[in-house]
């Protein structure tokens, strides 16, 4: 089920610095106490292929998403330890030294099951064990949730494991909705900052499909 519309779920998560600082972050109150969007991307695992390609791209972008109000937070099921190892690993052993958002360690699921992103699900009844068993890897696909100044989602979209993300589609989704925001007018397929956008009207959709 979407959360597009919706507040992010109020739940505080266990976090890490870049320093190694141990953190409680909950995403609603990061966006709502400090009137900024935030941009949050889940990943599956640490010390894997993708992701680290994900981490470095976010990190080249943060300054373009800083201009825009934007925080970034990464989120993972790994520990706090782990986190910190790959911190410490050097990019070209694989690692993401040199990422300076903080990232989740949801370690717990609570975030990521409320979120619905888990590859996971109840399979079969163990007797010997007296349980479902879990089927599938029970870490996260690649989502990511673009949250307002108020806490709404206004943007969620996931991706299978192989898949990596463009990082500037999310700069061109804050730039949309920043310019709906203030200069109260939709954007159309394809709009980007300084192109023309729409009242949301007939006569105006008709005057731009005929320029367009």
């Amino acid at each position: 089920m979407s959360l597009v519309g919706k507040k992010f779920p109020n739940i505080t998560v266990d976090a890490i610095s870049e320093m190694g600082d141990n953190l409680r972050i909950n995403v609603l109150e990061e966006a709502v106490n400090n009137n900024k969007k935030v941009l949050l991307f889940w990943y599956p695992k640490d010390f894997t292929f993708v992701c680290p390609t994900e981490l470095h791209a976010f990190q080249a972008a943060l300054p373009e998403f800083n201009k825009r109000n934007t925080v970034i937070i990464g989120a993972s099921c790994d520990t706090n330890e782990v986190h910190f190892a790959w911190l410490n690993t050097p990019k070209n052993n694989g690692g993401i030294e040199g990422v300076t958002y903080p990232l989740l360690a949801d370690t717990t699921r609570n975030l990521s099951a409320a979120l619905g992103i888990l590859d996971a699900e109840a399979g079969a009844y163990n007797e010997d064990a007296d349980t479902y068993l879990v089927e599938g890897s029970n870490v996260t696909y690649r989502a990511t949730y673009l949250i307002d100044e108020t806490g709404k989602i206004f943007h969620e979209s996931v991706n299978d494991m192989p898949l990596g993300r463009n990082v500037n589609e999310y700069l061109r989704l804050v730039d949309a909705y920043t310019h709906v925001q203030t200069k109260g007018e939709v954007c159309p397929a394809n709009w980007e900052e300084g192109k023309e956008a729409m009242t949301a009207d007939r006569i105006s959709t008709a005057e731009y499909l005929s320029a367009n």
